[in-house]
């Protein structure tokens, strides 16, 4: 059976003045105004949108459902505003194992995080597992450390602090080994739910060995509360329905944890981070996956990780050639410290950026963790978007949840409202790159998939939405240029509060009811 949406404001390329929609199963058919649309329709399901608004859903391009869901379901310290706010949540988390995530010591009075003892004492014998915002480090309790002795010999162990680098990846398996089954798939239903609720209906999950496992990504990919596409950061491939190698394959680790690689040293301490993957290495990774045909892809944020990258895609295009490299469309997570050449460099490989708009939001500016960590001069030179989109990369946002929120509005208007000038982008490229650019970032890419037009998968969301904007041609970035006389698809203001999401739709199928 047809359904007939009706009395709302459809966001659509093909008839910007569209207030109706028909739906056949799970492929939009038409567009146009209500009077036709029931002439057209006339034993069609109708429902009135009522003056909502309805647009492609959202797509959020890096996640960790499971740590996500954790976050939901277990000890949330984004909220901590001192080192004694964790601690007292530590207390009272009931045991035996504590998995708790988002603490920030940049934030603190103190400007530390606790220290092992500190940790013990609040820990009461609990096994305790805390990440870091950035999920590069971590706090573990003695307890915790006791069931895996090979973290005290390994590198980025210290003896009473923060676990970074190997010592962290072995603390992080422990501690998830020691979740059980069924607390762990409690865990990603309640993200994917999440998610539903915030307009997305399809995820990107870059997992792998070092951060989650084969069976947690496998119990994920068999859901289908939302559309997961899946990524393994490893070289050494999974045997599961992933769409590549990708993801979080690390060249480097993060700016907040001191372990983004870069060519010159932190501000703020005398190192330079790790670079876990040098040119040769991705070099390598990058010819195999071409030529096995799957895509590709690496973490990277640091300058030093990003010129490995850059070089590594030279030497790969040399050996295949650039059509074939360029054909995969390879992965980029991040790319935060990245220069025009490189971006440009990047584009001509065909290469894709995931990016997170949150992390400017979050720890830009000259007063940031990012000016903290590289001065203010690096510091407010990250995250240049409009210089990754007048490159010609395809751009494709995400939250890397958790270490953001899930907040799709808000990640497009942090996309806009760049905290370094001219670093932004418009709206209507920044709404593309986390709808139907999440779905380019994973090979879909027909034309129609992420638009509402005729020939489209029904893939929407309905959102009530009382203030639209018709967001303006885009000076900035040529790509997304147009006549300022034309019409062009309306978006709700960037300037008030977020609209509420009424109904999630992937295909045709709801996956999120609201009061709709």
């Amino acid at each position: 059976m047809i359904t007939l949406l009706v009395g709302g404001r459809i966001h659509s390329p093909t008839n910007p003045d569209a207030t109706a929609m028909a739906v056949d199963d799970d492929t939009v058919v038409w567009l146009g105004q209500d009077p036709v649309g029931r002439a057209l329709h006339p034993d069609a399901r109708v429902v009135d949108l009522g003056g909502a608004f309805v647009a492609p859903a959202f797509v959020d391009a890096h996640v960790h459902a499971t740590s996500a869901g954790l976050l939901l379901t277990g000890l949330d310290l984004t909220g901590c505003r001192s080192l004694h706010d964790l601690l007292d949540a530590v207390r009272a988390a009931p045991g035996p194992l504590v998995w708790g995530h988002g603490w920030d010591e940049t934030a603190w009075p103190e400007r530390r995080p606790p220290t092992r003892a500190e940790l013990d004492d609040a820990a009461a014998g609990k096994r305790v597992y805390l990440s870091r915002i950035d999920v590069h480090s971590a706090l573990a309790s003695t307890a915790l450390l006791d069931l895996v002795p090979a973290a005290r010999d390994a590198d980025g162990f210290t003896p009473d602090g923060p676990l970074a680098r190997a010592a962290h990846h072995h603390v992080r398996g422990a501690a998830k080994d020691a979740i059980p089954a069924d607390r762990r798939r409690a865990a990603q239903r309640a993200f994917l739910r999440h998610a539903a609720s915030r307009g997305i209906a399809s995820v990107h999950e870059c997992a792998g060995p070092d951060i989650s496992s084969r069976d947690d990504l496998a119990d994920l990919l068999a859901t289908d509360l939302l559309d997961v596409v899946g990524y393994w950061g490893s070289t050494d491939g999974v045997d599961l329905p992933v769409r590549g190698l990708a993801g979080d394959l690390f060249v480097d680790g993060a700016l907040g944890s001191r372990t983004a690689a870069l060519c010159s040293p932190y501000a703020d301490a005398d190192t330079t981070g790790a670079l876990y993957l040098d040119a040769d290495a991705v070099a390598e990774h990058l010819v195999a996956c071409t030529r096995a045909g799957v895509q590709g892809g690496f973490h990277v944020i640091g300058d030093a990780a990003v010129a490995a990258v850059v070089d590594g895609f030279a030497q790969a295009a040399a050996v295949v050639g650039t059509p074939a490299l360029a054909a995969r469309h390879h992965r980029l997570e991040h790319l935060e410290m990245v220069t025009a050449e490189q971006a440009a460099a990047l584009a001509s490989h065909g290469a894709v950026a995931s990016v997170q708009p949150l992390f400017d939001h979050a720890w830009g500016g000259p007063d940031g963790m990012y000016a903290q960590r590289l001065g203010v001069e690096r510091g407010t030179a990250l995250n240049p978007f409009s210089r990754l989109a007048a490159a010609g990369m395809i751009l494709a946002l995400g939250s890397d949840a958790p270490v953001t929120p899930v907040d799709p509005w808000a990640a497009v208007k942090a996309a806009v409202h760049h905290r370094t000038e001219g670093h932004g982008i418009s709206p209507r490229a920044a709404f593309n790159a986390h709808t139907r650019g999440g779905w380019r970032a994973a090979g879909v890419d027909d034309g129609v998939t992420g638009t509402l037009q005729p020939g489209a998968p029904a893939t929407y969301a309905v959102w009530d939405a009382a203030d639209l904007e018709v967001a303006a041609p885009d000076s900035r970035v040529q790509r997304w240029s147009t006549d300022p006389r034309s019409r062009v698809p309306a978006l709700p203001a960037l300037d008030g509060p977020a609209p509420a999401c009424l109904r999630t739709v992937l295909r045709g199928r709801t996956i999120f009811e609201g009061d709709l």
